[in-house]
């Protein structure tokens, strides 16, 4: 008895001394917090009272929050009131009041790029090309597209005139419109594509993304597809929920999806299916690229992890932070990043280690030796640390030089204005393809435009006079130097043949949207779409189809990272340039 009454004493005294310890810690927090903030003030007083300047307030103080923020991450932001409604259209609803089009500047003017279908500006016939050069009789000379938008949005049912210009019309003419509530649908397209598949776009996951594409599956069911794709390419996330909404279309109730876990014990939650899933027998392909990222990342890991979909594409981005916001006094907030989510098989798919920063504060990728190796529900090696790899990689093929230049200077946008006033209409955009004679005059089109580009040859041949010069060896080579330099000259002349095929494709995409809208961008595109008839590919040979979500043979390990000879994370043998 005595000996047990000394222990409790001596517990009890160490869990004294234990509270003890952690209310000075607590206390030092305390004091360290006041301390800084006093600081702070006591600087911006300093300044707002001694600088030789005026200064603006509300400038300096942002820039130090956000100075403050910068060595957390990207996601750690703080919104002052000013920037409150382009953060909830960014984040939250793409819903305003305007007339349902998209703007660009060119050489101090402005011009329509895109009209969508269904609103006003369609409507009145404004089309893609058109100079605006009034609104409301305010000159828009020396104004730049953030003014002009402004003066484009407003309340829904005021009225908004437009002075325009268009190449084919002698006069500048009025357009006089009622503007109506915009709203940029999450899902952009849904339909059937080849092999009767269901086919389903998603942009983003914004407020009420799980009901736009519950419908679009309800529309697609009853045509009796035979497979579902979900796109996910270049979708860079939003809202969580809306993602594990999603997810339940094609799984069971109460089936764990995501969980998130911080610093902040009563900020982790689990996040599980609740209702019957709409869909889930049905072959289901997700596609993915370097772009799709955070909620992108749940639905196409969980659905992974749950041997539940085929995931076709590339590498995603690597986003695994979830992001709170928190009101802060005068109507201004702060995004915090609160959490690391985890999917079903326990891994985190964050890629880049923003705690341990180097020495110049650059960020890196989490090692490979800090990799571990997870296990899908069917068995199948899955790994965190490096986003969500593919099932079936497909490498993304870039445009040619010739073709980014045509795009990036205008003159495939220019050239589908043209074949618009000419053709009053196209067959349907899936079917729609230039003619050789159409392709002929858009070369002739171009022959006196400048569109100067570099191809990799020439790179690589200037690199190598750069260096022969450093070392005093280039009038060695020169000859042969300029020899060369004239056969890539001579071949260069060549590029709008060489590749026909791709500067064919971005026409017929330009080309078609001015007809068929954002509608025939997508369908215009089908065609030419690699990882599309991949995935129509994949459902439609049910034996690789079961291989795969069964891990056989190849399948049964998804994106080992290994050590390739040149430092790079390479995978499966597929390299994933990003």
């Amino acid at each position: 008895m005595v000996i047990t009454k000394r222990y409790r004493k001596i517990g009890l005294f160490t869990g004294i001394v234990v509270l003890a310890a952690g209310a000075l810690a607590f206390d030092d927090d305390l004091f360290q917090i006041s301390k800084n903030l006093d600081v702070f003030a006591s600087v911006y007083k300093e300044v707002n009272i001694n600088y030789v300047d005026d200064i603006n307030s509300a400038k300096l103080v942002k820039t130090g929050v956000d100075a403050m923020l910068d060595g957390l991450d990207p996601y750690t932001e703080f919104v002052p009131e000013s920037e409150i409604e382009d953060y909830k259209l960014h984040y939250v609803s793409t819903q305003y009041g305007g007339i349902g089009s998209s703007i660009f500047a060119r050489d101090g003017k402005v011009y329509v790029s895109e009209v969508f279908a269904g609103f006003p500006a369609q409507k009145g016939d404004v089309r893609p090309g058109d100079q605006i050069l009034k609104i409301n009789d305010i000159d828009l000379s020396g104004k730049n597209n953030d003014q002009v938008s402004l003066l484009l949005k407003g309340s829904k049912g005021a009225a908004i005139k437009l002075l325009l210009k268009r190449d084919n019309v002698s006069q500048p003419f009025e357009k006089n419109l009622v503007r109506d509530e915009i709203k940029q649908p999450n899902v952009s397209y849904s339909g059937m594509v080849d092999g009767n598949m269901g086919y389903i776009k998603l942009d983003k996951f914004l407020e009420n993304s799980a009901s736009e594409v519950t419908n679009a599956l309800v529309s697609i069911k009853k045509n009796n597809p035979n497979g579902i794709i979900l796109d996910l390419r270049s979708n860079g996330g939003g809202i969580l929920q809306e993602a594990v909404k999603i997810v339940n279309l094609f799984v069971q109730k109460d089936v764990e999806i995501v969980s998130q876990k911080g610093k902040v014990k009563d900020k982790n939650f689990t996040y599980s299916t609740v209702s019957a899933p709409l869909e889930p027998n049905l072959p289901l392909v997700v596609l993915v690229n370097s772009h799709s990222a955070s909620a992108s990342e749940i639905v196409a890991g969980s659905l992974q992890d749950l041997d539940r979909a085929i995931i076709i594409g590339q590498r995603s981005y690597g986003k695994g932070l979830v992001q709170q916001t928190f009101n802060l006094p005068y109507n201004s907030l702060v995004k915090i990043t609160i959490a690391k989510y985890y999917v079903p098989s326990g891994r985190c798919i964050q890629e880049l280690d923003y705690t341990h920063r180097k020495d110049d504060g650059s960020v890196v990728k989490v090692a490979d030796s800090l990799i571990h190796e997870f296990k899908t529900k069917n068995g199948r090696s899955v790994y965190d640390g490096s986003g969500i790899y593919p099932d079936i990689f497909i490498k993304q093929e870039k445009f040619a030089n010739v073709t980014q230049a045509l795009v990036g200077k205008l003159l495939v946008f220019d050239y589908a204005t043209i074949y618009r006033d000419k053709h009053a209409k196209i067959n349907d955009a899936r079917t729609f393809t230039l003619s050789d004679t159409d392709y002929g005059d858009f070369v002739k089109y171009v022959s006196d435009k400048n569109y100067s580009y570099t191809t990799n040859s020439e790179k690589v041949l200037n690199s190598l006079k750069t260096e022969a010069t450093k070392e005093k060896q280039f009038p060695e080579i020169q000859a042969e130097y300029d020899i060369l330099k004239s056969k890539l000259m001579a071949s260069k002349k060549n590029d709008l043949q060489l590749h026909k095929t791709e500067i064919k494709q971005v026409l017929e995409n330009e080309i078609s949207s001015r007809y068929y809208y954002e509608k025939g961008r997508y369908e215009a595109n089908f065609k030419y779409d690699d990882e599309l008839a991949q995935a129509v590919k994949t459902m439609q040979d049910k034996t690789q189809l079961a291989s795969i979500l069964k891990g056989e043979g190849n399948y049964k390990v998804i994106g080992k990272p290994v050590l390739a000879m040149a430092g790079k994370k390479v995978a499966d043998k597929d390299t994933d340039e990003q």
